[in-house]
């Protein structure tokens, strides 16, 4: 059974940086293109971005696009999301979500396993 676990989350000024992990167990992460999603109070969940396999193949929503970086680390089993120049909106709970397929999506469908989710608090 594979599991994802975030961390990193927290309270954090406008302005400021927050590293966001995913610790994937169970399976070798390198079998999984990897996605983070978010979802914001009384909002549905929204695509954040996603990386490929082995790492080069990267996907970033217009509205993170230029302050989040994906990477990851399969040595570690591990995927961050590092997030710059937060915004009051970038408010939410951030989830990893990993997929089978070798191509990357920002669709949730496409994704088989999902984590609890780690809080995002950006104050203004």
């Amino acid at each position: 059974q594979v599991q994802l676990v975030e961390s990193g989350g927290g309270l954090v000024q406008a302005g400021g940086s927050l590293r966001l992990s995913c610790a994937v167990s169970g399976r070798t992460s390198s079998s999984y293109a990897m996605g983070w999603f978010r979802q914001a109070p009384g909002k549905e969940r929204e695509f954040v971005g996603a990386i490929s396999r082995g790492g080069s193949n990267t996907l970033y929503a217009d509205s993170v696009k230029g302050r989040f970086t994906i990477s990851r680390d399969n040595s570690r089993n591990t995927v961050y999301l590092q997030m710059n120049s937060l915004k009051f909106e970038d408010t939410a709970v951030y989830y990893c979500a990993a997929s089978w397929s070798s191509l990357i999506s920002a669709q949730e469908p496409s994704y088989d396993y999902w984590g609890q989710g780690t809080q995002v608090t950006v104050s203004s």
